[in-house]
């Protein structure tokens, strides 16, 4: 899995999602190292880099909030998408970018696990995608049913060898 998949895809690593009140998304250093290194691999093989951003009431468009976390190495060449559901194919532009790329096999990272993530990996699987990710290259926040931690682990078993291949490690 060196070599990656045709695209990267990095959901929802906003500001507002990251930072929520006075708490942040479960090992938020360790998730943004992930993905900088993923971005890096893709960058080396000059392949695409998709950046996926959640608009609403509180993450609005062209504000802080909805602003891709500073600690992302996102570049000019990139490709955004501007989504308004949890699925990141729900009345967005993403399948027509992906077509035109002839994207077969996807990675993914991003937040939130049990929103965003669920949703757009499962569509993807629905529509064909090879879907991939590294253990913990998603997060989320602590809920009142489930520590973040428990909660990425219960939605990476769902997916692992199902809606995705789970892949352990970078090495």
């Amino acid at each position: 899995m060196v070599n990656g998949a045709d695209v990267l895809m990095v959901i929802d690593l906003q500001n507002g999602v990251c930072y929520s009140d006075d708490e942040h998304l479960y090992e938020l250093q360790a998730l943004l190292e992930k993905v900088n290194n993923r971005i890096a691999v893709y960058r080396t093989l000059n392949k695409p880099i998709i950046f996926v951003q959640h608009g609403d009431e509180e993450l609005v468009p062209e504000e802080e909030a909805w602003a891709i976390h500073a600690n992302l190495d996102v570049q000019d060449q990139d490709l955004f998408v501007r989504k308004t559901h949890a699925n990141s194919f729900y009345k967005t532009n993403l399948k027509i970018i992906l077509d035109q790329l002839s994207v077969q096999k996807i990675e993914f990272c991003g937040a939130q696990t049990e929103y965003c993530m669920d949703a757009t990996v499962k569509f993807a699987h629905g529509l064909g995608y090879e879907n991939t990710m590294y253990k913990q290259a998603t997060s989320t926040l602590n809920n009142s049913y489930m520590s973040a931690k428990d909660t990425i682990r219960f939605y990476e078993n769902i997916w692992h060898n199902r809606y995705l291949q789970l892949i352990d490690n970078e090495g």
